[in-house]
């Protein structure tokens, strides 16, 4: 909202952090927090760690959707409600905010899936995840590959639920006659 809307300083403190979270790798972010804060004197528990490196880079991506959803609705669609007695706050919830969220929808959905993916790389700061565990069995057992197909059906069964709930939503939002851009553009 913030670097849509344009609001000075601010928007260049959200582009800064925005361009910082998606131009590093969420593993050099997490050495950052676990590894590097220490020197400073700032302690975090791994788990501390993992859960701001995965606020500090979803933050971004989301943000960047719903942006994208802002800016697809047409700037007339906000004077019609202005011109028909709405104030700006109710043109943003009744007409803005509908319209953006259906926008953003299919983007935020493939974010909140690439964010659980990239909780593989949190045994990087010692934190049992499916890859660590995975990487465990291996050493144990010596079956890589029936650890690395466990490894793809628990990601298959926590991922596909959430992918068919968000394609749910987004065919009920379509319907709804949100999310065609031909109706977002006032043509």
């Amino acid at each position: 909202i913030i670097r849509h809307y344009r609001i000075p300083v601010l928007a260049q403190v959200a582009t800064a952090y925005i361009e910082l979270s998606r131009n590093t790798p969420l593993l050099i972010q997490l050495f950052f927090l676990y590894f590097g804060l220490p020197q400073i004197g700032i302690v975090l528990s791994s788990e501390v760690c993992a859960a701001l490196g995965l606020v500090f880079l979803g933050g971004s991506y989301m943000a960047e959707s719903f942006r994208s959803g802002l800016e697809a609705v047409s700037q007339t669609q906000q004077e019609i409600g202005l011109a028909i007695g709405l104030t700006p706050v109710q043109v943003f919830r009744y007409v803005v905010l509908p319209q953006a969220t259906a926008v953003a929808l299919p983007s935020f959905s493939a974010n909140v899936i690439f964010l659980i993916k990239e909780t593989s790389v949190f045994s990087a700061v010692a934190l049992a995840d499916l890859m660590y565990v995975a990487k465990d069995l291996i050493g144990l057992y010596y079956e890589t590959d029936i650890a690395l197909t466990m490894l793809v059906v628990a990601y298959l069964i926590m991922l596909l639920p959430i992918s068919l709930v968000f394609s749910w939503i987004e065919r009920r939002l379509r319907h709804a006659g949100f999310g065609n851009p031909s109706t977002l553009s006032g043509k």
